[in-house]
Parts: C-alpha cells; sequence; structure tokens
C-alpha cells in the first residue's frame, strides 16, 4: 500500500468514524447495517482497508452528508465562501482552485447567504453587491429574507441591499460598457421594488440609535468601541440597526473591481 493511499484510506475511515460518533452510533449497528463485521469496520475506521462504493453510499444517505465531505481538499469554510462568491460575480475575489465546492455554497443566494452569515470578512460581506447584480432577477429575495429572518438576521440582508443600491447609484456616474449599465439597471430597479415597503416600516427603529440590532464587526469586543462604530455609522446602517465600519463606498469599490475582472 502506497502512502498516498493509505492517507487517503485514513481520512475516510477518521471521517466515518466521526459521523458515527457525532449521531451516537456504536460500531456494531453501522456494521449491522453495512453488513460487514465489526471488527472489520474497526479496521475501515483505522485506514487499515477500503469502504467500497456501494458502502460509502450508504453512509452519505444514512447520514445526510455529501460526497465531498470525504475530500481532503475541502478547506475552511471561509475559502469555499470566497470561491463561490467568486464564481457567482464577485469575480476580483481570488477563487482558490485547489478546494472542492460544499454543495451549500454552490447556488448565488447560498453564497450570499454564508458570507454574510459568518461576517468574518468585509471583502465578502461587499462582494456580495457584485452577486446581486450579476444575478438579479435570478435570486428569489423574498425567499431569502425568510431565511435570514429565520436566523434573526433579517436585517442584515436589508442594510446589504441597501448598500448596494447605493453603490450601484454612485457607480452609474462613471462612463462603462453598455453591458454593465443594463445589470445596474435591472439590479437597481429590482432591488428597489423589494426594499421599498421594507423601509417604510424600519422608519421608527432609527430612533432608537445609537442602540444597533445586529453587530456585525468582529473586532467589536468592547462597549467602548461599539460606541464610536455606532457614532461613525453610515445612514443605511442606522436605518437597519447595523454596527458597522462597512460603508457605501466599500460596496461600490467592489463593484468596480468586479467590473474591472471581465
Amino acid at each position: 500500500m502506497t502512502k498516498k493511499n493509505y492517507s487517503s484510506r485514513s481520512l475516510i475511515g477518521k471521517r466515518v468514524r466521526a459521523l458515527r460518533l457525532e449521531r451516537h452510533w456504536t460500531q456494531a449497528r453501522l456494521a449491522a447495517l453495512l453488513g460487514i463485521s465489526q471488527n472489520y469496520l474497526s479496521e475501515l475506521e483505522r485506514g487499515l482497508g477500503s469502504f467500497s462504493a456501494e458502502e460509502l453510499l450508504f453512509i452519505l444517505k444514512h447520514f445526510n452528508v455529501q460526497v465531498d465531505y470525504f475530500s481532503a481538499r475541502k478547506g475552511p469554510i471561509e475559502n469555499q465562501i470566497q470561491n463561490a462568491l467568486a464564481r457567482a460575480g464577485a469575480g476580483h475575489l481570488l477563487e482558490r482552485g485547489d478546494l472542492l465546492p460544499s454543495e451549500k455554497l454552490k447556488r448565488a443566494a447560498d453564497a450570499v447567504r454564508e458570507a454574510l452569515v459568518s461576517g468574518d470578512s468585509p471583502r465578502q460581506i461587499t462582494a456580495a453587491a457584485p452577486v446581486f447584480v450579476n444575478h438579479a432577477g435570478q435570486i428569489n429575495l423574498n425567499k431569502l429574507r425568510g431565511e435570514f429572518t429565520a436566523l434573526g438576521l433579517q436585517n442584515r440582508l436589508g442594510w446589504t441591499l441597501d448598500n448596494t443600491l447605493e453603490a450601484i447609484k454612485l457607480e452609474s456616474a462613471k462612463t462603462f460598457p453598455r453591458e454593465w449599465r443594463v445589470r445596474y439597471n435591472r439590479a437597481s430597479i429590482i432591488i428597489n421594488y423589494f426594499l421599498s415597503p421594507w423601509r417604510v416600516s424600519l422608519k421608527p427603529a432609527a430612533a432608537h440609535w445609537p442602540v444597533p440590532c445586529d453587530i456585525l464587526d468582529k473586532d467589536i469586543s468592547s462597549e467602548a468601541t461599539l460606541q464610536q462604530v455606532s457614532l461613525e455609522a453610515s445612514e443605511i446602517s442606522k436605518r437597519w440597526g447595523i454596527a458597522t465600519r462597512i460603508k457605501v463606498d466599500d460596496f461600490a469599490q467592489a463593484l468596480k473591481a468586479a467590473r474591472d475582472e471581465h
């Protein structure tokens, strides 16, 4: 057995064992369902043998995981998010070529949701703007709002769309090919139509500022920092109750950077 083959078998064995333990399954239970002995399953989990294709398919189905769960190249979630955003229209983000895509990050809407929910990277957050532009009319904004509402982060989506809309206005004052102007105009119409009634319902909430409802920036870890960020917040951030240093100009820069890559 080559070192590479053992490494691959060991990785798969470890991940099968991790899945089994997460579900509190015994080796005896999984072995019985796979139609093999408990001793043989023990060897497989230690990388001393290979699961058959049928056995791996059974495991994927019963533990409800995607095939890339067994890949050594999945990479950190932030890298997967960046790749998904890059493929969805944020061409200014460097796409890692050594990562396999996670199933849940293949759709543009999923990439945006994961970037905004994680909130780990301002660059990935603002990359949502070119993704919305490139997929205007294809992303179901009402469905996406429902997903964010279920997470208690609906205002974060509204804030992102509002910033995207204003960033489009800033960029539209510049000279660029007609193709992009058409994209920007279409995205503006769709986003504005979606946001207009939502903004109206938010107006009373602005009176509660500077108490934000959503602290986005990861480095806000003290009351003093929160107060400083709140004082410097943009009108859009105040409208949606988001504590962040990210402003419209940052989204506009993302639009320009993505456009320059095409």
